[in-house]
């Protein structure tokens, strides 16, 4: 049995959160000057250099790419062979999500459903935790911005819909959503499970590297299905028009009850902000 302690898991959400927040992924970067390259539109290959150049701006000058810093969303694989010792683990996820959006000077955006009052500190994060084989901690630490899921959905189709409802429903959201989650997005595609499950799923498909296609070839056949479907909506970078709406569509499936099709579209926004660490 392998001891870590907890303080070691704040110190490590803490630099996450900044990082995550100052330092666009080199998946990113790619992604964004392969879209320059592909954007057949003036003004969207502006909007392109625009945004790396905002990337390079951000990492130089140690300040967020995004003013939005996001809601803080942890996702926890924790080796059955750990044993966490100097106090409980989601609290000292929480401080480190609380110490770092303090010392990074972060935008606080969580606030009381109804009277809107902000809690001051971006606490609490969302935190999922999955118990895996072996004697490491990895924590994934994603900010997600309020404007693209703000454009999330989720549906609960009728079996008989299969393939060709999930997509009708993919590209409806996007074509909904518009310009509102500042494309160019990638869009993450949950399916099966349950009502709950699909948004899980959606969610963590965000998590892959931009435009990494899935292991099993034929839900990466889908992905370039969705993926071609979603920039023919022509809504291009910032809503301006063009062939680059989506960076990506990255898809997650698992089995679901025999009377169940749930369908869950997590968009992100072009600051597609995550980072990992193992203890």
């Amino acid at each position: 049995m392998r001891q870590i302690q907890v303080a070691r898991v704040t110190q490590a959400v803490k630099e996450a959160a900044i990082a995550a927040n100052y330092d666009p992924g080199a998946d990113l970067l790619a992604a964004l000057a392969r879209g320059e390259q592909e954007e057949e539109s003036l003004s969207g290959k502006e909007i392109f250099r625009q945004l790396l150049e905002n990337a390079r701006i951000a990492s130089k000058e140690r300040i967020p790419m995004c003013q939005d810093c996001g809601l803080a969303v942890v996702f926890v694989e924790l080796g059955q062979e750990v044993h966490l010792v100097g106090g409980p683990l989601e609290e000292a996820i929480q401080e480190g999500v609380r110490q770092g959006y303090g010392e990074g000077y972060l935008r606080k955006s969580l606030c009381h459903p109804l009277t809107r009052a902000n809690t001051g500190d971006n606490t609490p994060a969302v935190i999922y935790t999955e118990v895996v084989p072996g004697d490491r901690l990895k924590l994934t630490v994603v900010p997600k911005g309020g404007g693209s899921e703000n454009m999330s959905r989720l549906y609960m189709l009728r079996p008989a819909e299969g393939w060709a409802g999930i997509k009708e429903k993919v590209v409806a959201t996007v074509r909904e959503a518009g310009a509102n989650p500042c494309p160019p997005i990638i869009v993450g595609v949950g399916i099966g499970g349950t009502f709950e499950r699909a948004a899980l799923l959606a969610k963590k498909a965000l998590l892959r590297h931009i435009g990494e296609p899935h292991p099993d070839p034929e839900l990466a056949i889908l992905e370039r299905e969705l993926l071609k479907a979603v920039n023919d909506l022509g809504i291009g970078p910032a809503g301006l028009g063009g062939r680059v709406t989506a960076l990506a569509v990255h898809l997650l499936m698992q089995p679901s009850h025999i009377a169940s099709l749930p369908v869950a579209v997590n968009i992100q926004c072009h600051a597609s902000r995550h980072k990992e660490v193992v203890l």
